[in-house]
């Protein structure tokens, strides 16, 4: 994991403009062959749980997943780690409204974007809708977070909202707790109610 993470740092050295050297020589030691690309932290953590749970090494099988930290960064990324820079395959997911910038940006570096898996609104959302939200709940009792989301139920602001808009905002009210709970909702679903998006993504990997 070392090494991995040592990865990440130096591909975010070189889109902030770094050598890309650093990157290079790490893709070359770890036998890197493919990059999953993902908009950020959480979807890193949905992705490499979903993998653990299925005794999957990703780094073993020459796979990295790398946060870009957000959409507009695409074209970007995959210049440097698709064709035109390391020449990794490059996959990863993709939300609904983002399809067009992706597809714009991976054509650029002459990447297929028929590799990349989109969600019907985003990540959080496949899995909130594959858990339901009494289960995310349950989630939220285990963690600790219960009297939190109780509070924040109470605020005028959400009364009478979905309780799936309530659940993804509550996710957002706390620095860290919507990485933290892309791994967790992703360890409480069942096997069989994987959302496509991240199964496909996995299965292709």
């Amino acid at each position: 994991m070392g090494d991995v993470g040592a990865f990440r740092d130096a591909v975010a050295r070189w889109a902030a403009g770094g050598p890309g050297e650093p990157a290079g020589e790490l893709s070359r030691r770890l036998g890197l062959r493919t990059a999953v690309l993902v908009e950020g932290a959480s979807d890193l953590a949905a992705v490499e749980t979903l993998a653990a749970r299925r005794g999957r090494d990703l780094a073993v099988d020459g796979v990295c997943v790398v946060a870009m930290g957000g959409a507009m960064s695409v074209a970007r990324y995959a210049e440097l780690l698709g064709p035109p820079g390391l020449g990794l395959r490059l996959t990863g997911l993709c939300d609904e409204g983002e399809r067009g910038f992706y597809a714009r940006g991976l054509e650029r570096a002459g990447a297929p974007h028929q590799d990349f898996y989109v969600c019907a609104v985003d990540l959080e959302d496949e899995l909130i809708r594959a858990l339901g939200t009494q289960a995310v709940e349950d989630v939220f009792r285990a963690e600790g977070d219960l009297r939190s989301w109780q509070i924040f139920l109470a605020q005028p602001a959400q009364r009478g909202r979905p309780r799936e808009q309530q659940v993804r905002r509550f996710l957002s009210t706390k620095k860290g707790r919507k990485i933290r709970y892309g791994g967790l909702l992703v360890a409480a679903l069942d096997p069989a109610r994987v959302p496509a998006p991240l199964d496909g993504l996995l299965a292709s990997v």
